[in-house]
């Protein structure tokens, strides 16, 4: 993926992470920073379908899952599958779509179907959602509700470049790089869903002892003691750090996890899972910031 995009490392691991635990992305940095083309070249690395849904304060539930379409040759209604239909949805500027629309998400990442009409219909395997934001433009925009964000195994702030790696993005552009013609880059297939399914067979295998077990849940539990937050990380926050462990470790070529693991997946993990107070925020203080305390005041198991 490094033939097509600059300086994303930790977003790239971050999305394989996703892949690996079946979970879904919130990518969220200012236009230009290679999100699309993030997806567009995972896609192409893997062997994977992918579409785009531009969200738009007009769009419809049926314009994201498929609706039934009236077919006058037969006088019967057909279903017309949606954008859903595929491996990674971009879901681009999710947040600019009213809650209806966005709900029609909801469905899709949790069970992995859409039902129209009452009649479920299963999505493809491997299925990934990855929705952007744009963090500062707000007007016309529907902030996600929590019970959406916490779908969300990993939420990802992308950077701006280093002036390095900007100056590599330059340099490439010059030398004639289409960020519409991956295959002109060298970006090619080396792995495919068969091979992510044997993957995530084996991140199952990974041991985690009893002491890491309780170091994630303690994370968890002083979150929701912080007097900076309203809303702490729930039960099912704790699950997910457990299983973006897993994979990270697997990743390391371990077969165990350790407490730097949690560590490391604290922050992707669980910074879209807290909110903050309303006098916290006047006075500056982030997610960020309330996860660096607790990570530093939870002791580590040894």
């Amino acid at each position: 993926m490094g033939k097509a995009v600059v300086g994303q490392d930790a977003a790239v691991t971050s999305l394989l992470i996703a892949l690996l635990c079946q979970g879904h992305v919130l990518l969220e940095g200012v236009p230009g920073v290679a999100k699309t083309l993030l997806v567009r070249t995972l896609a192409a690395a893997l062997k994977l379908d992918t579409k785009r849904v531009q969200f738009t304060p007009d769009l419809m539930p049926g314009d994201v899952t498929g609706s039934l379409v009236y077919d006058a040759r037969t006088a019967e209604f057909s279903f017309r599958e949606g954008p859903v239909f595929t491996n990674l949805v971009l879901a681009d500027e999710i947040n600019r779509t009213p809650p209806k629309t966005q709900a029609s998400l909801l469905e899709a990442m949790e069970e992995r179907q859409v039902s129209v009409d009452g009649t479920p219909r299963l999505l493809p395997d491997p299925f990934l959602v990855i929705a952007t934001q744009n963090p500062v433009e707000y007007e016309g925009t529907y902030p996600l509700p929590e019970a959406q964000l916490d779908r969300f195994l990993l939420k990802l702030v992308l950077p701006l470049p280093e002036r390095d790696q900007e100056v590599e993005v330059l340099a490439r552009h010059a030398a004639g790089f289409d960020p519409r013609d991956l295959a002109a880059a060298g970006v090619t297939p080396v792995a495919d869903a068969s091979v992510l399914e044997r993957a995530r067979a084996e991140v199952a295998l990974v041991q985690v002892s009893r002491e890491v077990l309780g170091y994630a849940v303690d994370v968890c539990r002083a979150t929701r003691f912080s007097p900076s937050l309203s809303l702490g990380v729930s039960p099912r926050g704790a699950t997910a750090l457990l299983r973006t462990a897993r994979a990270w470790a697997w990743l390391s070529g371990r077969s165990f996890v350790t407490p730097d693991d949690i560590k490391a997946l604290a922050h992707p993990t669980l910074r879209h899972r807290v909110q903050l107070r309303a006098e916290a925020e006047l006075e500056g203080v982030t997610a960020e910031g309330v996860l660096d305390t607790v990570l530093a005041s939870v002791p580590v198991p040894r």
